[in-house]
């Protein structure tokens, strides 16, 4: 949740363990994963690295959502979405030589003002043009950007009767389906400032964006509703599960019951890449049935699942202090990517500019400018 101060805490350590299988799956797949972990302030990028799996963290305020379209990358935090593009030119810089595939350098970002981002994703306009749709949980609300505002509202569930910065119903998960966000998952359904608090051990609902109309209910805190090979899939968090919604009987059928509470979920094929959080003894996760585990049988990681038989195939789990994981993001086709957000000088020296410039370089320095 994000209801913690937006102050900068202490970075937990950062130390994990995987299973032996981990850094190969990732190979053979020939992709690489994007996590955040507002807990921490941390952006990871989890990647293969001759046989081992190498964790390499960037540092922003409160990430949380992450959304992904071809070399576009957005990301959601405290007070600003921020959008990079995957330059490859400026991936052949970095060092060792050869190493990288991709690098995402910055290109803008948006102040929204403390609205508790949640789960975002590029969307699809009338025209055809990318659209940025993030979850605005404090105001209760999708939303879209636009240059003059924090944020634009776009829908809101047929429940709420005003748009308030009260967190009414943690409004949390979203699912585009062909370019428009089609369901989305709440913690309540309820109108009053953080409502569902008082029931949120099962209070947890699942709504059709079109419709308004609840399509499940008697979730424990759900989060991270997807649309993936004919199926809406969604995480019961509370219990540690990740099923999908019977499109006949509207019930929710477990394929996995995890070690944790269940937050970020993507896929590749019949795997599940999974989000799991120990959670913290705090007044936002008491009552819940994970909670009610003994803290040393919850983790915290990414657990990827088969989905054909909802076993778990390989885990990266972090130790010591990190807690929470929110978003998990599958980066296909890259396998060792970076990011930059903080080398200065490297930003002030790489340009992206129009191909018709480009022929106004002199050649020497073109393999440089890009």
């Amino acid at each position: 949740m994000t209801t913690h101060s937006l102050e900068p805490t202490p970075a937990p350590s950062l130390r994990s363990v995987h299973t032996e299988n981990a850094p190969r799956l990732l190979e053979q797949l020939g992709i690489s994963l994007a996590v955040t972990t507002y807990q921490a302030n941390r952006l990871v990028l989890m990647r293969a690295d001759e046989g081992k799996l190498n964790t390499h963290f960037r540092e922003f305020r409160q990430p949380m959502g992450l959304a992904l379209d071809g070399d576009r990358l957005a990301i959601g935090t405290g007070l600003e979405v921020w959008e990079y593009d995957n330059v490859r030119a400026v991936a052949e810089r970095l060092t060792p030589a050869g190493k990288h595939d991709a690098c995402f350098v910055p290109r803008c970002s948006h102040t929204t003002g403390h609205v508790q981002i949640h789960e975002m994703g590029w969307g699809r306009t009338a025209a055809a043009e990318p659209e940025l749709w993030f979850v605005n949980t404090r105001f209760s609300c999708l939303c879209t950007l636009d240059r003059l505002h924090s944020f634009v509202p776009r829908w809101q569930p047929p429940f709420i009767t005003a748009l308030t910065p009260d967190d009414r119903c943690h409004l949390n998960g979203m699912c585009l389906v062909d370019g428009r966000p089609a369901f989305v998952t709440a913690l309540g359904e309820t109108d009053t400032a953080a409502g569902w608090r008082a029931n949120k051990r099962d209070g947890g609902v699942l709504i059709e964006v079109e419709t308004g109309e609840v399509l499940l209910r008697g979730l424990s805190m759900p989060h991270s509703p997807r649309w993936h090979n004919g199926r809406l899939w969604v995480l019961d968090s509370g219990n540690g599960g990740l099923g999908y919604v019977d499109p006949h009987t509207r019930r929710y059928e477990r394929v996995a019951e995890l070690p944790g509470f269940t937050r970020g979920l993507d896929f590749v094929g019949n795997l599940a890449f999974v989000g799991l959080s120990q959670v913290r003894e705090s007044a936002v996760f008491s009552g819940i049935p994970i909670a009610d585990r003994p803290v040393s049988e919850r983790r915290c990681g990414v657990w990827v699942v088969d989905l054909n038989t909802g076993e778990t195939v390989a885990y990266l789990q972090f130790e010591d202090a990190l807690q929470e994981i929110f978003a998990v993001q599958v980066l296909h086709g890259i396998r060792y990517p970076d990011l930059v957000n903080d080398d200065l000088k490297r930003i002030a020296d790489s340009f992206v500019l129009p191909d018709q410039a480009l022929g106004r370089v002199p050649a020497e320095l073109r393999s440089r400018a890009s």
